[in-house]
């Protein structure tokens, strides 16, 4: 019995959005949803690029499809991180992927976010992601309950995304069995916002038909003011339709423009889905990609791939591809950056396999590599390095400032107060006359060791404070006042007259003959 994924799917824009940053594609074998983060720096680029690199993979006959729908949403990681070398006002971009890959009778899951993914099978309802947020690991923590987090003022920062980051994205990986009937329901993180889990479910209990389900849940998430986009996709295990039904969905498809799907004939085939214009400015005119006021000029790779080519290709199979993923194909801004990424897609899309990389040329192992000239050349640019990080170091130090000692008597100094080898990394700015020997001991014995200084006005500043210590413990001697008796004093004879006292002797020893 082969198996088949029917579908419907919705996105659009939230209350207080300018434009919709959420991406979604569902086909026979293949539904994800992305929610683009970075705001005004790319987030409907992130998502729009990773679902566009993954819609290749809605096919059957994969050999290895839990390792290839890793190993794809893996490369587009990488071509974010190509996006934001090309162009660095995208830096800090990302997305959220929550997948479903069919292949015969399992359904390959792979999850990294805070998108969602429930699970409706054998009457019980489930939520089968694990959100990769800040709150959701205090939960598993046990320091938080889960009806706080609702209110947490962290409750939206990620803690594992895809985006402009060397490092492999670490991916929830899954293998669940499929069956008949069972239904599976992908969001972005806009309706579990504002739409609580009991009614999530009543909705994908009762609804009539797919369509009916997603329209339900878009229109609550919009009437309850929710101030993010809302991206939705619901998908249900069916059995493969006859050939004839599948041959007349897939003429349909193909007469239907970008992201309306292909319609539900009545039988097992995929449903439709209607899509909204969602990114679409006010005035009807499509909003440009990138989130800045003009197109990013990205380089032109040497074969590029062109809107039309990727509209064709998916003209080929029923499917549905909304929010800026559509709108990208659409007005023809698709982010493709270097002739790596052009022909990965272009293989991809156009013929259904990975490019194949060159072959590198055979090297007889035996044969010596002579490069007599790369042993000098290392050696000169290590030399270069060593001599510019010297000089670099050299013109720091002339911008530091210290306070000293210079022959007795207190001064600033420009550098530092350290020597390089024969090198004085310090000379003499300015000397004032300040005694060393009129300041107390401990002052004194800071000086021999030296002040360090933020700067020479902060210099200045130290060095009146030892002019005010100097002052103080060496004061200057004033003259002495005229004693003006009223009685002369009587002495006795032969006793000698008591010498006046001198003003140096009221001064410390070390201020005598200052």
């Amino acid at each position: 019995m082969a198996l088949v994924l029917r579908y419907a799917a919705r996105s659009d824009v939230g209350m207080t959005r300018s434009k919709n940053d959420d991406s979604a594609y569902a086909g026979r074998f293949l539904a994800v949803v992305a929610d683009g983060m970075g705001g005004h720096a790319g987030g409907d680029v992130a998502s729009a690029s990773t679902v566009l690199d993954l819609v290749h993979l809605d096919r059957a006959g994969h050999q290895d499809p839990a390792t290839v729908l890793a190993d794809e949403i893996q490369t587009a990681n990488s071509i974010l991180s190509e996006l934001v070398q090309t162009d660095p006002k995208l830096a800090g971009m990302g997305t959220t992927v929550t997948a479903l890959l069919l292949h015969d009778d399992k359904l390959e899951f792979a999850h990294i976010g805070d998108s969602r993914a429930y699970r409706l099978k054998n009457g019980i309802f489930e939520q089968v992601s694990i959100d990769h947020t800040f709150v959701q690991r205090l939960i598993d923590e046990g320091r938080l309950r889960p009806e706080e987090a609702e209110i947490h003022p962290h409750r939206n920062v990620l803690m594992r995304v895809l985006g402009d980051v060397d490092a492999s994205p670490e991916l929830d990986l899954a293998s669940h069995d499929a069956e008949p009937g069972e239904k599976w329901l992908l969001c972005s993180d806009g309706l579990n916002a504002v739409v609580p889990d009991r009614v999530v479910e009543s909705v994908v209990r009762n609804a009539a038909t797919l369509q009916d389900a997603v329209d339900q849940l878009v229109d609550l998430t919009l009437d309850g003011g929710s101030p993010d986009n809302v991206t939705i996709v619901m998908i249900e295990v069916a059995e493969e339709p006859s050939e004839a039904a599948d041959t007349a969905s897939l003429n349909l498809a193909a007469e239907r423009p970008l992201g309306s799907g292909a319609a539900n004939d009545g039988g097992a085939s995929p449903a439709a889905a209607a899509t909204t214009a969602a990114g679409a400015s006010p005035d009807g005119a499509p909003a440009i990609l990138t989130g800045t006021e003009a197109p990013v000029d990205l380089p032109e790779p040497h074969e590029p791939i062109r809107a039309d080519a990727i509209r064709r290709e998916l003209g080929t199979r029923p499917h549905v591809l909304v929010g800026a993923a559509a709108l990208a194909t659409e007005t023809g801004q698709i982010p493709i950056v270097t002739a790596h990424s052009n022909k990965r897609r272009a293989a991809a899309l156009l013929t259904h396999k990975a490019r194949e990389e060159p072959e590198a040329p055979e090297v007889d192992a035996a044969a010596p590599v002579r490069k007599p000239w790369l042993i000098p050349a290392f050696l000169t640019v290590m030399s270069l390095l060593l001599v510019a990080v010297l000089w670099f170091g050299y013109l720091w130090t002339q911008t530091q400032y210290f306070v000293g000692s210079s022959d007795g008597r207190v001064a600033i100094f420009n550098g530092v107060s350290q020597n390089f080898g024969p090198l004085d990394l310090s000379h003499v700015d300015t000397v004032y006359n300040i005694p060393l020997e009129s300041l107390p001991v401990y002052q004194q014995q800071r000086l021999n060791s030296s002040i360090s200084a933020r700067d020479l006005v902060h210099a200045e500043q130290i060095v009146e404070q030892l002019r005010i210590s100097s002052q103080r413990n060496c004061p200057e001697p004033g003259p002495s006042p005229s004693a003006v008796p009223t009685q002369r004093p009587s002495v006795s004879p032969g006793a000698a007259p008591s010498p006046a006292a001198s003003p140096e002797a009221a001064l410390p020893p070390e201020c005598v003959g200052k």
